[in-house]
């Protein structure tokens, strides 16, 4: 068993959660009486990711995409009240990190992609508001577009969608987890030939073509379950408590 403070506190330094600006409130969301026993981490903050995670014994979630943005708790109503009372009421306390995990350099979303696919020479990409938050990198060889965009679905667990615009054979990769299509510009202009993210936009068609580089979506959910995934061991190593990622995989 853990405090939740000093738990937290490690979490914050951690992952840096103060040194992006983001809409997401990062950090402790919702607190809990104060001991963790277990923790659960999963992508999404939903109702069915709080059942899953207290069917796990989990009285600590830590996920990726939290119930606090902007001025969203502005009023505690609808789907929002369901969801702070099924916490409160299970005594189970939320922490959400949203860029900060997509950009780490250890176990952010973006840097064990570009590890899993085998990318060398990896390097910061993806500018968010003076910041970067994803990484490039080469393949060993240049290999043909499918291969690639096999290997992807393989990793990735699901269907990639591909807007084919670049060189039949590939090498050089840049990659930002989750809705980020409108980074395909950045990838063009610094002359990627593959740009790799969650969501396909409309926009981005336009702009992959005509940058002549390859787009590859292969969703929202399923390119960021690695972060989330890597702090549960971190905090198993850490703390020597039970944790575990609660896979509640989507198609989008």
């Amino acid at each position: 068993m853990a405090d939740l403070s000093p738990l937290v506190r490690w979490l914050d330094r951690t992952l840096d959660v103060t040194a992006f600006q983001d809409a997401s409130h990062n950090g402790l969301q919702v607190e809990n009486s104060g001991r963790v026993r277990k923790v659960a981490c999963c992508v999404d903050a939903s109702l069915e990711s709080f059942e899953a995670c207290r069917k796990r014994g989990a009285d600590l979630v830590v996920c990726h995409h939290g119930i606090s943005w902007g001025d969203s708790l502005r009023r505690i109503t609808g789907i929002h009240r369901r969801r702070m009372a099924f916490l409160i009421r299970n005594d189970m306390a939320l922490y959400a990190c949203h860029l900060p995990l997509d950009a780490h350099p250890r176990v952010g979303n973006n840097i064990l992609l570009c590890r899993a696919l085998g990318l060398r020479r990896i390097r910061p990409f993806g500018d968010y508001h003076g910041v970067t938050i994803g990484f490039g990198g080469e393949l060993p060889k240049a290999v043909p577009v499918a291969r690639f965009r096999a290997a992807v679905a393989r990793l990735t667990g699901g269907p990639v969608r591909s807007m084919d615009f670049g060189p039949p054979s590939v090498r050089t990769v840049a990659i930002v987890s989750g809705g980020a299509a409108d980074s395909v510009a950045e990838a063009g202009e610094k002359g990627y030939d593959v740009f790799l993210s969650g969501e396909a936009k409309l926009s981005a068609c336009h702009i992959a073509r005509e940058h002549r580089v390859h787009a590859l979506f292969a969703g929202h959910y399923a390119t960021e379950v690695f972060g989330v995934r890597a702090v549960a061991g971190l905090v198993r190593r850490r703390w020597g408590i039970p944790a575990e990622f609660v896979d509640l995989r989507t198609p989008f």
